[in-house]
C-alpha cells in the first residue's frame, strides 16, 4: 500500500464530499451540519467496514426527495428513528445473504446509470458554480441553464464566481499533464488554494461555505419518537428507505467494481456495513447514507487501492468541521462545484456511447434508455427501467426462431427451429397465415427442431391445426418437438424430403381423416399413425 497516495486520494474525496454533504442536507430540508455528520459516519463507520474497498458512502442526492417528504410529513425528529430502523433492516437483509441479488446487472445498465448520474450532477452544480440556487429537478435544472448563463453575465460578482468554477474544471482536466512533483498534487487542492486567494482579494464577494456546530445539531431519538414506529405510514417510510438505500449502494458497488481491477465487492458484507452506518446515523438523528458514485469515482481516479482513503476522508470531514470551521469558511462554493462538475463529466463519459453503438446496438439502446430514464425520473426508477429493458433484450435474443415456408406439390410446409416463445408469436402467426393462404390441400408443420416451445406458441399452433382440420378440406400433419423427423431432414437447410416408405419410417403426424380413408391411401400414409 502506498500511504501517500491513499492520503492524497482521501483529501480529494473530502473536497468532493464536503459540498455534497452540505448541498444534500439543504436540499433535503435539514440543517447542513446533519449532512456533514452523515458524511463522517459514511467515512469512519462504513468506510472502515468490510464490503467494497473503494466505494465511498455518505448522504446521497438520490434520497433527497424522500428525506424532504419524510421531514415534511413526520418532522425532523422522526427522521432519526426511520433511518435507524432502516439500518437494522439492511443488516438483517445482509445476514440472510440477499445482497448478491444486485450483482445481476448488465454493463449497459451500469454505464447508463453512471451517465444518468453524471449529467444531472453537472447541471445541478452549474448553479452553485455561479453562486446561484438550482431550481430543483434535473429537467428543471437543464431547462433553466440558458437563463443561468444570462443572469451570471449580468452580475460582476457571479461572473467572478463562475470564472473560479470554470477554472477549477479546466484545471482538473489539465493538471495531470503538469510535469514533476507539482503535478502529483491533487488538482482539487490546487483549485481550492487559488479560490481562497481570489476570494480574499478586495472587492471580491463570492459565496463561501458555512458550517455551524456539529454537536448542537445531533438529535438522539427519544421514547416518543420510537413509539412512532407503530404508525403504518412510518413503517412504510422505513421500507422505502431500506429498499432505495440498499439498491443505490449495491448498484453503485457494481459500477465501482468496473472502474478498477482491485478486490471485488462483498455484497452481503457491504449491505451489512451500510446498515450499520444507517443505524449510527439514525441514532444521531442525521441523514441516511448510501454509496455515492461521485465520491467513489473520485476515489478510484485519485489512485486509491484500499479502505484507508475512504476512512480518512471521514476523518477530514470531522476534523475540519470541529477544529477548523474558519478554514472551511474561506473556501468558495463555486470552486467545490467545479470539482463536482468535473466528476460529473467523468461519470457521463460521452465517449462510451459511440463505442457501445459500434459494439452492440441493442446494448446501446439499453444504455441510452437507462440514462434518459434516470434524468427524467430518479436513480432507482431509472435503473429499474434499464434493467427491464435489458431483460427484454436478453429475452428477444434468446428467443431466436427460424421459420421457413415452402410448397411442394399439393403440400404447404412450415418448418421451425430454435426457441419459440411468445416474443416471436407475431412471426409464427404470420407464417401460419401464409401457408393457410397457399390453398394447398395438405399442410405439414414440422417443429421437431424446436428446442423450446412455450405455452403461447404451442396453443397458437394447435389452435391453427384444429381450425384447418375443422374446415374439412385440409389435411394437417403436425410434428411436435420430441418427435423424430423424417430421415435426412434438416429444418435449417430448406425443404425436408418426403418420408421414405417401409418399416424404417419412424415419424408421426396428426390426421383427422377416417381410418378407412387412411388405409386406402398410399403406402406412406398407411404406415403413419392416425389421429
Amino acid at each position: 500500500m502506498d500511504l501517500g497516495t491513499e492520503i492524497t486520494a482521501s483529501f480529494v474525496v473530502f473536497l468532493v464530499a464536503l459540498p455534497l454533504c452540505i448541498g444534500v442536507a439543504v436540499a433535503s430540508g435539514t440543517p447542513a451540519e446533519l449532512g456533514i455528520i452523515s458524511g463522517v459516519v459514511g467515512g469512519l463507520v462504513v468506510g472502515a467496514a468490510r464490503g467494497s474497498a473503494l466505494q465511498v458512502s455518505g448522504p446521497a442526492a438520490g434520497l433527497t426527495a424522500l428525506v424532504l417528504e419524510t421531514v415534511t410529513e413526520h418532522g425532523l425528529a422522526m427522521l432519526g428513528v426511520i433511518v435507524l430502523a432502516s439500518g437494522v433492516l439492511q443488516i438483517v437483509l445482509g445476514l440472510i445473504r440477499l445482497g448478491r441479488l444486485f450483482q445481476a446487472i448488465s454493463v449497459a445498465v451500469v454505464q447508463g446509470m453512471l451517465a444518468g448520474i453524471g449529467l444531472p450532477l453537472m447541471f445541478s452544480q452549474s448553479y452553485p458554480l455561479s453562486d446561484a440556487r438550482a431550481p430543483g429537478t434535473p429537467l428543471e435544472n437543464i431547462a433553466g441553464f440558458p437563463g443561468l448563463v444570462a443572469d451570471t453575465l449580468r452580475d460582476p460578482q457571479t461572473t467572478i464566481a463562475a470564472g473560479l468554477g470554470i477554472a477549477t474544471v479546466v484545471l482538473s482536466f489539465l493538471w495531470k499533464k503538469v510535469p514533476g512533483p507539482v503535478g502529483k498534487m491533487p488538482a482539487a487542492l490546487v483549485a481550492v488554494g487559488i479560490g481562497i486567494a481570489v476570494a480574499a482579494l478586495p472587492g471580491v464577494e463570492v459565496k463561501t461555505l458555512e458550517v455551524g456546530n456539529l454537536f448542537a445539531s445531533v438529535q438522539v431519538p427519544g421514547p416518543a419518537e420510537f413509539a412512532g414506529l407503530a404508525d403504518v405510514a412510518v413503517l412504510g417510510a422505513v421500507l422505502t428507505f431500506t429498499v432505495i438505500a440498499s439498491a443505490e449502494s449495491l448498484f453503485t458497488a457494481a459500477a465501482v467494481d468496473r472502474m478498477h481491477d482491485g478486490a471485488r465487492t462483498r455484497y452481503n458484507s457491504e449491505l451489512i456495513a451500510q446498515g450499520v452506518g444507517n443505524t449510527v446515523c439514525g441514532f444521531l438523528g442525521a441523514l441516511p447514507v448510501t454509496a455515492v458514485v461521485a465520491r467513489s469515482s473520485a476515489n478510484v481516479q485519485a489512485g486509491a487501492k484500499t479502505r484507508v482513503s475512504r476512512t480518512l476522508h471521514g476523518l477530514w470531514l470531522l476534523g475540519f468541521a470541529l477544529l477548523l470551521p474558519n478554514v472551511l469558511a474561506l473556501i468558495p462554493i463555486s470552486v467545490l462545484a467545479g470539482v463536482l462538475v468535473h466528476s460529473g463529466w467523468k461519470l457521463l463519459a460521452p465517449q462510451e456511447f459511440p463505442k457501445m453503438w459500434r459494439q452492440d446496438r441493442g446494448e446501446f439502446v439499453v444504455m441510452t434508455l437507462t440514462t434518459v430514464a434516470i434524468v427524467a425520473t430518479a436513480l432507482l426508477e431509472g435503473v429499474l427501467i434499464g434493467l427491464a429493458a435489458g431483460v427484454v433484450l436478453a429475452a428477444l435474443r434468446m428467443s431466436r426462431t427460424q421459420v421457413r415456408e415452402h410448397t411442394d406439390g399439393d403440400t404447404a410446409h412450415l418448418t421451425m427451429a430454435g426457441n419459440a416463445t411468445f416474443l416471436r408469436l407475431p412471426q409464427v402467426i404470420e407464417a401460419l397465415e401464409a401457408i393457410a393462404a397457399s390453398g394447398k390441400p395438405r399442410i405439414r408443420l414440422d417443429l421437431t427442431a424446436v428446442t423450446h416451445l412455450d405455452h403461447a406458441c404451442r396453443s397458437q399452433i394447435e389452435e391453427f391445426a384444429a381450425q384447418q382440420r375443422a374446415s374439412g378440406s385440409v389435411r394437417v400433419e403436425l410434428l411436435m418437438p420430441g418427435a423424430e423427423a423424417p430421415p435426412g431432414s434438416d429444418p435449417g437447410a430448406g425443404p425436408a424430403p418426403a418420408p421414405a416408405p417401409g418399416p424404417t419410417a419412424e415419424w408421426f403426424y396428426l390426421d383427422t381423416r377416417p381410418i378407412e380413408e387412411i388405409r386406402g391411401a398410399d403406402t406412406a400414409f398407411a404406415r403413419s399413425v392416425p389421429y
